[in-house]
């Protein structure tokens, strides 16, 4: 049978995700992979060196989709930041949901420790890109360092809101995930309420939910 020619990054992705759903595993190497699924050896690097970068790539891959998805909307570019990360959220996950399966696989042995998880590198580099160039409004300290520092922390608290957000997802056993959804409009309504130094009520709400969920329903 003749080998197949015309195999891009997105098959090989779609193939390596199918394998190890169907195996548990990773294929035991690149080229048992690539015979596997009758396309040569040398096209697999020419989008990837191993299959950890697949594993990257896959979650930088989600958001790319997120992100292409919501700038074809028109609607989205009139935002304002707080709806635009918003919107974000619930695309993203949207997109998780449908390969949950393989985004439990890929993270369930680290989910208590996903800040450190090489596979989301790529994912973070984005995403803290994304966070950047929404036009989030600090308070102005009138010194440079100050809110160089302050935009860092900005950054950094985004990602971690992310992190926190998406081992909730894969906890979350609720009809179509619909704790989730109000996980993430609570969290972001609050950091954006904390950060525009606004009333507690949204901090209050979101503390009461999460004690709810982790120490009322065991």
């Amino acid at each position: 049978m003749a080998k197949k020619k015309n195999i891009s990054k997105n098959d090989i992705i779609s193939l390596y995700m199918d394998y190890v759903l169907e195996h548990n595993e990773q294929p035991k190497s690149v080229y048992a992979f690539a015979k596997h699924n009758n396309f040569e050896e040398s096209k697999f690097y020419e989008y990837f060196g191993t299959f950890e970068a697949i594993e990257k790539g896959i979650f930088k891959a989600f958001f790319d989709n997120t992100l292409k998805a919501l700038e074809a909307s028109e609607e989205y570019a009139h935002f304002e930041p707080r709806n635009k990360l918003l919107s974000f959220y619930f695309t993203f996950f949207e997109n998780l949901t449908a390969n949950r399966s393989y985004v439990i696989y890929a993270l369930q042995k680290h989910k208590n420790s996903l800040k450190g998880f090489t596979v989301l590198a790529e994912l973070k580099a984005s995403f803290t890109h994304y966070i950047k160039d929404l036009g989030i409004e600090l308070i102005d300290t009138k010194q440079e360092q100050l809110n160089k520092i302050q935009d860092k922390g900005l950054t950094e608290s985004a990602w971690m809101q992310l992190l926190l957000t998406l081992k909730f997802w894969m906890d979350d056993t609720s009809a179509s995930f619909e704790k989730t959804d109000i996980f993430i409009e609570k969290s972001i309504n609050t950091s954006f309420d904390v950060i525009n130094v606004m009333p507690l009520k949204s901090i209050i709400d979101f503390g009461k939910f999460i004690f709810k969920e982790k120490f009322q329903t065991k």
